[in-house]
C-alpha cells in the first residue's frame, strides 16, 4: 500500500495529464489519419459526483435539495443517493481517482472560463482523435434503483439542467442523451418536453438497472413524443449486484460481465415481443455498453421461440431478429474472440455497417480506442467510417465535417 501511494505521488509530481496518459492513442490517431474523417464517441462518461455541490443547487424541491447537500457531507454510504462498492474505481487497466484528482486541480487552476468537465473531456477527445462525444453520468447509472422515486426525479432534473447550462451550452463538440427518470412515467414525459430542444441534446437515455417493464402503456406517450421529435431513446447498461440472480456471483468481474448484458437483454426482449417496433416504427432505439455477443445470441433465441409460439406475440409481423437488426448498438466493450470469423458473423447479424456506432466508454477501465474498429480487416471502407462516426452523425443530426485537434 505504501509503495502504491508513493508511486501515485511520484506520478503526480511528474505533472500527470490525460494527454500523457493517452500518448499511444494520439500516435494511433496520427498514423491512421483520423483527421481526415469524422469520429463520434456515442458513449463516454464523466464523474458528475465531482460536481455535486453545483448539481444540488439545481434541485427544485427545497426539502430534497437540503437533504442532498447535508447527506453528501457524510460520504457515499451515508449519502441520500446511496452508493455501491467502488470496484469500478479501483480495478482494471486505467489509473483512477488519485491521479484524476491531480488532473482536476490542474484544470481548476488553469481557470480557462469553462467548466473543468469541458476542458477535461476535450483533452481526451483530442488525444484519441474524436470529433464529438456523447457524455453520460457515472454514479447516476444506478439511480434507477433508488427506493424513493421522487429522489430520482429530482436528481434527474437537476443534473439535466446543470449539464445543459454548464457543459452542452458552451461546447458544441460535447453532446448528450439526457437522463430519463423512468420510474415515474409522467416525469419521463415532462423531461422530454422540457429538455428536448436544448442545445446539444441529441436524445434521451434510460439507465437499464431498474425494474419497470418498458412495454407498460404508461410510457407510450413518451415514446410517441420521441418519435415525433426524431430523438432516439437509448438503454444504457450497468449492473445491480443486489439483483436476486446476480447476487449469487462473488467477484466483481462476474457481475460486471453478466450484469451489463442481463438488463438490456430483458428490456430488449420485452421491447420486441410486445410489438413496440410495430407501434413506433420510426422511433430510433439504441442499446449501449453491452458489447455485441448478447444481441447475436438473443436474436437466435427469440427467433427460435417465436417460430414455435407466435400466438404469444400477435403484434409481430416479422421475426424478432428482423426488428433487432433495425436498432442501433454501441460497440463497447467489443468482445475480441481469438477466431475473428466469430466477430465478423456478429457484425453481419446486427447489420453493423449501418447500425453499429463506436464508443469508448472512457474513462472507465475497459475503454476502447477507435482502432478496435479501424483495424478490422473485414469491414468495407464505407462501413468503417459509418461505424466510427457516419451513422452517429445521421442519427444525432451532426455536422459530418471533422473538427478534432489531435495533439
Amino acid at each position: 500500500m505504501d509503495m502504491a501511494r508513493s508511486e501515485v505521488r511520484k506520478l503526480a509530481a511528474e505533472d500527470y495529464s490525460t494527454t500523457q496518459h493517452l500518448a499511444h492513442a494520439s500516435r494511433q490517431a496520427r498514423e491512421r489519419n483520423y483527421q481526415d474523417f469524422l469520429i463520434v464517441d456515442v458513449d463516454a462518461h464523466h464523474y458528475e459526483n465531482e460536481s455535486y455541490n453545483e448539481v444540488f443547487t439545481y434541485i427544485e424541491s427545497p426539502v430534497i435539495r437540503r437533504q442532498a447537500v447535508e447527506s453528501a457531507k457524510r460520504g457515499a454510504r451515508a449519502s441520500m443517493l446511496g452508493g455501491t462498492i467502488g470496484y469500478q474505481d479501483i480495478g482494471g487497466r486505467i489509473t483512477r481517482h488519485e491521479l484524476r484528482r491531480h488532473d482536476i486541480r490542474r484544470h481548476d487552476k488553469a481557470g480557462a472560463g469553462n467548466h473543468r468537465d469541458v476542458a477535461m473531456t476535450l483533452e481526451w477527445m483530442d488525444a484519441m482523435g474524436v470529433d464529438y462525444s456523447c457524455l453520460f453520468p457515472t454514479p447516476m447509472l444506478f439511480l434507477g434503483l433508488h427506493p424513493q422515486v421522487e429522489v430520482e426525479v429530482a436528481m434527474c432534473r437537476a443534473y439535466n439542467r446543470w449539464l445543459c447550462e454548464r457543459v452542452l451550452a458552451v461546447e458544441p463538440r460535447i453532446i448528450s442523451m439526457l437522463y430519463l427518470p423512468f420510474n415515474d412515467p409522467d416525469a419521463a414525459y415532462k423531461t422530454v418536453k422540457d429538455f428536448g430542444d436544448n442545445k446539444g441534446v441529441v436524445g434521451f437515455m434510460v439507465t437499464s438497472p431498474r425494474y419497470k417493464p418498458v412495454h407498460d402503456n404508461a410510457y407510450v406517450k413518451t415514446y410517441a413524443l420521441l418519435e415525433e421529435m426524431g430523438k432516439p431513446v437509448a438503454f444504457h447498461a450497468a449492473y445491480n449486484w443486489h439483483d436476486q440472480s446476480l447476487s449469487l456471483t462473488n467477484r466483481f468481474i462476474s457481475v460486471h460481465a453478466l450484469g451489463f448484458m442481463w438488463f438490456n437483454m430483458v428490456h430488449m426482449t420485452n421491447w420486441v415481443i410486445n410489438g413496440l417496433p410495430e407501434r413506433f416504427p420510426k422511433l430510433k432505439v439504441m442499446w449501449i455498453e453491452s458489447g455485441l455477443t448478447w444481441a447475436y445470441c438473443l436474436m437466435q433465441r427469440l427467433d427460435h421461440s417465436y417460430m414455435m409460439r407466435t400466438s404469444d406475440c400477435p403484434s409481430l409481423k416479422r421475426k424478432p431478429s428482423e426488428y433487432m437488426r433495425e436498432m442501433y448498438y454501441s460497440s463497447q466493450p467489443m468482445e475480441k474472440p481469438r477466431d475473428r470469423s466469430i466477430l465478423e458473423a456478429t457484425f453481419k447479424m446486427i447489420n453493423a455497417e449501418t447500425q453499429l456506432m463506436w464508443s469508448s466508454d472512457y474513462p472507465h477501465w475497459d475503454f476502447d480506442l477507435p482502432s478496435v474498429i479501424y483495424d478490422l480487416p473485414f469491414l468495407s471502407e464505407s462501413g468503417r467510417r459509418n461505424i466510427l462516426g457516419g451513422t452517429a452523425a445521421k442519427v444525432f443530426g451532426l455536422d459530418p465535417k471533422p473538427v478534432k485537434k489531435i495533439p
